[in-house]
């Protein structure tokens, strides 16, 4: 196997196994030989076949991105900006999302798009909570990320008659039938011949799942090895129908089921028992959280975009909870969702020491990884992958460079992203993507939503069109594209 030699990088993101946290280091080698790194500090002795020069630039791990919706969120770019149902919690999981979808071409679409932009921002490692579909795989392969493949079923589904009561239609056969097909993607996902795959069980959400679902998720899960992921605690719709069935929240009823603990992620986590919500019975979420290790996948644009946000980022990681982050939406941009992730904790708590940002990079590097129980990505050092990120120190919105990190969190973002590697491979040069073509991945985004728009007011409740729920920002006057 050859060795690329990255040399005296003018600044590195390394991990000091001893004091267990990153550390900067300046003028600092690192190298790597096959898909493993095999120095970070000064002066590396060895030979190498490939010399990157490293000054000008910031060397860091890449980013461990544990909750993504490839298949279908980059459709929704001008749909849910600024779009809600007002009985509904503001959400628009029930009224709107259900009824404007990608066929199966745009799906792919979809896919490349937004796995192309997650190179792109420096994630590494992606965690694809999708449901199975042709080409799943391939895609995913020849894009050369890390992916952790996490195919979704559940035992029913919701919709909506009048924008203001959800219903659940059950079918508790098809659920379990689901479920296996799901794990044989999980099975054949761990034993890919690239090696850089990874499985996760994912049932879809805790309210459109039974319980016996959901435990027989957690025996498979913890037969291979693997975490298991379910959205729960992401809406009020949510919160008001577990309490109607159960008189539980959902750690609650999780933890009473026996599946919360260390191989269980929540997907938000933000409605717990002390959010806000009149009357709610209270028996602290938190620290049932922390007492039996469940992690939590933050993504908060999604949220924001909602006029809704976890109470605080900050509260969390201080009482012991586990967080990651995740691009729940479009665009998949890791950096813009550590930036909300700062900016947002500080809003809600009022304080700006509520969340420092190696708090949200932790939490976006090793943080991450730990929730997927990997200790050899999102940091820099001997024996770890080789999931490197290199940033351009010297473009005008990285500067003054006093540093690295909060330049290109606060600033600069995924435009100072220069070189990605996965594995040991390139798969980002110069702020390119080598391995998807993004603009036919836009535009084939663009065909589907030409497809799918016209079937709005087919599927919709009142059978409003498109511009009639989603106007535009100012009147249309002419032909409209």
């Amino acid at each position: 196997m050859s060795t690329t030699l990255i040399r005296k990088a003018s600044w590195v993101v390394a991990w000091d196994e001893a004091a267990g946290k990153h550390v900067y280091l300046n003028d600092a080698d690192v190298a790597f030989e096959g898909n493993r790194v095999t120095h970070v500090g000064p002066a590396f002795a060895g030979t190498a076949e490939k010399v990157i020069d490293g000054s000008g630039r910031l060397v860091m791990p890449g980013l461990v991105n544990i909750h993504s919706h490839p298949l279908s969120e980059p459709l929704n770019k001008g749909w849910t900006d600024e779009l809600g149902s007002p009985a509904l919690g503001m959400s628009s999981l029930y009224e709107f999302m259900p009824i404007y979808r990608p066929d199966l071409e745009g799906t792919r679409a979809c896919a490349r798009t937004a796995v192309a932009e997650l190179l792109l921002s420096g994630v590494t490692t992606l965690v694809d909570l999708s449901v199975g579909y042709e080409g799943w795989f391939e895609i995913l392969d020849e894009s050369g990320i890390r992916p952790v493949v996490a195919p979704m079923y559940r035992s029913a589904r919701w919709f909506t008659r009048n924008g203001s009561i959800v219903e659940y239609e059950w079918d508790d056969e098809a659920g379990h039938k689901a479920m296996e097909e799901a794990l044989a993607l999980v099975d054949k996902a761990l034993a890919h011949p690239s090696g850089r795959f990874g499985g996760m069980v994912a049932p879809s959400q805790i309210d459109t799942c039974t319980p016996e679902l959901i435990k027989a998720s957690m025996a498979a899960a913890r037969e291979r090895g693997v975490t298991m992921q379910i959205h729960a605690a992401q809406s009020m719709v949510e919160f008001n129908e577990l309490m109607r069935r159960h008189g539980m929240t959902a750690v609650q009823w999780l933890d009473s089921l026996e599946v919360l603990g260390e191989d269980t992620i929540l997907g938000h986590g933000i409605f717990l028992d002390d959010y806000g919500v009149p009357h709610a019975p209270r028996t602290d979420d938190l620290a049932r959280l922390k007492a039996t290790r469940t992690a939590v996948a933050h993504c908060p644009n999604v949220f924001q975009r909602r006029g809704i946000s976890m109470r605080t980022v900050g509260r969390y990681l201080r009482e012991g909870v586990r967080v990651g982050l995740g691009t729940d939406t479009y665009p998949h941009n890791m950096l813009e969702e550590m930036r909300t992730a700062l900016y947002v904790s500080r809003l809600m708590s009022g304080d700006p020491y509520d969340l420092r940002t190696s708090d949200i990079f932790d939490a976006a590097t090793v943080g991450g990884a730990a929730i997927l129980k990997r200790s050899d990505i999102g940091r820099l050092s001997p024996g770890a992958k080789a999931d490197i990120v290199m940033v351009d120190l010297d473009l005008p919105s990285m500067k003054p460079m006093r540093d690295p990190l909060k330049s290109l969190i606060y600033a600069a973002a995924e435009r100072a992203v220069r070189d990605v590697f996965v594995d040991g491979n390139q798969v980002v040069k110069d702020g390119r993507c080598l391995t998807i073509d993004v603009e036919a991945a836009a535009e084939g985004v663009h065909q589907a939503h030409l497809r799918a728009r016209e079937e709005v007011k087919n599927l919709h409740w009142a059978g409003k069109s498109h511009w009639e729920l989603v106007p535009s920002v100012y009147e249309i006057r002419g032909r409209s594209t």
